[in-house]
Parts: structure tokens; sequence; C-alpha cells
């Protein structure tokens, strides 16, 4: 058994994996065998992730503010507080804020090897963005 007292602190998002500012804390981390990996990743107003895709899937939790998400091929959709979102594995996404709203969620996923969060992509393009409905 092991505890953890207190989160490994809260990190800014990598540039390369975020448009806008986003904060970011992990959760759990588990040694191996357990691939399981849990963060816990605030947005401000209009902050998203760049286009990417999990091996073996990815879950998101809303835990608080509104929020974007869209997966290749389909239009943006709107998720809010107490959503839960499933992307297949590879299925290619984007998650993030609202134009005008905070939004955190908890996202699980396994890893797929040591290390491999994801496979990232193109940033999301302001028109990609901004063709999410407006009814936020």
């Amino acid at each position: 058994m092991e505890i953890t007292r207190t989160p490994t602190g809260t990190r800014p998002g990598p540039e390369h994996w975020f448009t806008g500012q986003v904060w970011m804390e992990e959760l759990a981390a588990p040694p191996s065998p357990s691939r399981v990996h849990a963060l816990r990743v605030h947005f401000t107003p209009g902050a998203r992730t760049a286009w990417h895709r999990h091996g073996l899937g990815q879950i998101l939790y809303v835990t608080e503010g509104i929020g974007l998400v869209q997966r290749r091929g389909a239009p943006p959709e709107i998720i809010r507080a107490g959503d839960v979102v499933w992307f297949a594995p590879d299925e290619d996404h984007w998650h993030g804020a609202a134009p005008d709203h905070f939004m955190t969620h908890v996202a699980i996923h396994e890893l797929a090897a040591p290390g491999e969060v994801a496979d990232w992509g193109d940033q999301v393009t302001d028109d990609e963005y901004l063709a999410a409905p407006d009814d936020h």
C-alpha cells in the first residue's frame, strides 16, 4: 500500500501539447505493472490541447466549468461539469475550455508503453476551435 499525502505539484502544461494557459496535477501514476495514469487539468478560457490520440483510449471526467471536445471528422461538442467523455483507442481528438469559461477535468488513461502518454499531433487551429456550437 502507498498513500500520497499531497499532489506532486501543479505545473504548466507543455507548449507543444496545448494552446493557451493550462495547469496540470498528477493524481496517479502507480509503479509497473500498473499502466493507469490520471491528471487533473485546469484550462483557462480558450485553452485547449493539440490534436492527439491515446493507444488504449482516454476517459475525461469534467469537474467544473464548460469545455469543448472534438474527435476527428465530427463537429466540436460542449461538455459541462459532471460529464464523462470516452475516446476510443487511437481516436484522434482534442479537448479544452470554452472561449469564455474555465474548465477542469480529470484525464484517465493507460500507458500503451512505459512513458507513452499520447501521440501528439498539430495544434488545433482557431477556425477548428471556433467551429464549436455557440450555446455555452
